[in-house]
């Protein structure tokens, strides 16, 4: 897959994505939240950027959309539903959608805000999440209800558990340290916490686990599990009602 898919650090903690197709030598682009860092990649790769997809409008995902374009011409896809606050759009599109000659599905991703999409590759077993999904955590809810992003995650969940998550910040150690208070399989929680300094100190992206291994880590898709609803002290609650808490404390952090 690392020929295929190209991660760029952006700003302080932000990813964007370069998915490549060899066949064509064009490359799709994921969110722009910064011009410098996209551009050299573009450059180092010989890729030709043959299109932006924006997940949603802040400007930490949209930022350097216009050097990026200035540099690189190419059409700029987003959500028809947001298209009053996303930069100009050459081709709206709905979730439901397939893109890329049917090799991308849009997914509707409300809760971070009301707009958000996710883009998922099944060619690529790859989901691009922003900031819904994330690593070992989910997106604050600026915009969308519990109610939202906890749909959001389920529509998500169902995909192969060999799906890779790439999401839209390196946030994984704070959400990895939230979410060991919430019963997560010890094994994998043990791995991952020997893991992530070696990636730090090797500077190599967090991001990129399978659907299976945050199913094993994330509280957010975990609720549904008696222990989680213990943990966060609240037995028997639905699965919505401990996403609920579990959110509401994580704001509270």
């Amino acid at each position: 897959m690392a020929d295929r898919i190209r991660i760029i650090r952006c700003l302080k903690d932000n990813y964007a994505f370069l998915v490549h197709d060899p066949a064509t030598n064009e490359a799709t682009l994921i969110d722009a939240p910064e011009a410098q860092p996209i551009l050299a990649a573009l450059d180092a790769t010989g890729w030709q950027l043959a299109r932006v997809l924006l997940t949603h409008h802040h400007w930490d995902h949209v930022d350097g959309l216009a050097s990026i374009i200035e540099a690189h011409p190419a059409p700029v896809l987003g959500n028809a539903a947001d298209m009053a606050r996303l930069p100009e759009l050459d081709r709206a599109f709905s979730p439901g959608d397939k893109l890329i000659d049917g090799t991308c599905a849009v997914f509707d991703a409300p809760g971070h805000t009301l707009g958000h999409v996710a883009f998922h590759f099944p060619n690529l077993q790859a989901l691009f999440s922003a900031d819904s999904l994330m690593t070992h955590g989910c997106g604050r809810l600026f915009e969308g209800t519990a109610a939202d992003m906890f749909a959001t995650l389920a529509r998500f969940a169902e995909l192969p558990d060999d799906t890779r998550v790439f999401s839209g910040h390196d946030y994984a150690a704070a959400n990895l340290a939230f979410a060991a208070n919430y019963a997560p399989e010890q094994d994998a929680l043990a791995a991952r916490q020997a893991e992530l300094p070696r990636l730090a100190t090797e500077g190599l992206p967090t991001t990129g686990t399978t659907l299976g291994s945050e199913k094993a880590l994330n509280p957010y898709l975990r609720t549904h599990l008696p222990q989680v609803a213990e943990a966060a002290g609240i037995p028997g609650a639905s699965p919505l009602e401990v996403f609920t808490e579990i959110r509401r404390r994580k704001d509270a952090a």
